[in-house]
């Protein structure tokens, strides 16, 4: 097991050039373009608080997991481990799984869940648990299977923005998507198209999909929010808000306020 934490033991090596910048780290720009892993999270906790009072505090185990994405990550592009490699897609594979859990739509759940979404919960952590373990046999595919994981994710959002009436809400939809295409080219071309990238004296593409995966990844998970609020607690009026300033729809933060907080009630259904 100690070869599996040694730098180098992943199959896996990306474009940018090792050990370039520092002596200390495998892939520096790989590396520090993980920052906004640790920024964003801790703010969407503090911005999320009025929702995790009054709609579910659950949330904040996304925002916690995107976090520990993050730090795979950097360890992994530090270090091109094999340890480093898992950590941070098997992080990759318990966010998808979480946010399934959470926000799949009550009236898409098989109808044995849709009194008791806590059994679909239970199902989705087993699948997971499940995944991790097979994840560890054959390491050079999971970066192409989790991919895959997308596809579903993709079509949901669509689904939901289809049925939202509210512009801004599709607005930032719509920027989801596009960053979501934008940062999956990046990692293709990073990935399959290297040597044409490197004579170009640009092998930092993977950069791009950190930071463009990063802000779509964070983007869907406020909408679904949104999307979750709206069937649950409508009478909460949910509302999709920008930080610092609301009137930055472009280049703020999203999160999700309620017009008309009200006391939490209990549910003719369990969540």
């Amino acid at each position: 097991m100690l070869r599996e934490f040694e730098r180098g033991s992943s199959p896996v090596d990306w474009c940018e050039s090792n050990y370039d910048i520092t002596i200390f780290i495998a892939e520096f720009y790989n590396t520090i373009s993980n920052v906004l892993f640790f920024v964003v999270p801790p703010l969407l906790v503090y911005l999320f608080r009025q929702y995790t009072r009054q709609v579910h505090w659950d949330v904040n185990i996304i925002w916690g997991l995107l976090v520990i994405v993050g730090a795979g990550s950097v360890y992994f592009h530090a270090t091109l481990s094999l340890v480093g490699q898992l950590i941070d897609e098997l992080a990759i594979l318990w966010v998808v799984m979480a946010a399934f859990a959470m926000w799949t739509p009550r009236r898409l759940l098989p109808l044995a869940f849709q009194n008791n979404r806590n059994i679909f919960k239970v199902m989705v952590i087993l699948f997971a648990t499940v995944s991790s373990g097979l994840a560890c046999i054959a390491p050079f595919v999971n970066a192409f299977l989790l991919m895959l994981f997308g596809i579903p994710a993709f079509v949901l959002l669509c689904l939901e923005l289809g049925r939202c009436h509210s512009k801004r809400v599709v607005n930032l939809g719509i920027r989801c998507i596009l960053m979501w295409v934008l940062s999956i080219t990046c990692w293709l071309n990073d990935r399959l198209f290297c040597e044409i990238w490197s004579r170009m004296k640009f092998p930092y593409l993977h950069c791009g999909w950190h930071i463009m995966i990063f802000i779509a990844s964070y983007t869907a998970c406020v909408l679904f929010a949104y999307f979750h609020a709206m069937v649950e607690t409508p009478e909460q009026l949910p509302m999709l808000t920008y930080w610092p300033r609301d009137s930055w729809d472009t280049i703020g933060v999203p999160y999700i306020t309620l017009a008309s907080p009200t006391k939490k009630v209990f549910y003719k259904y369990i969540t």
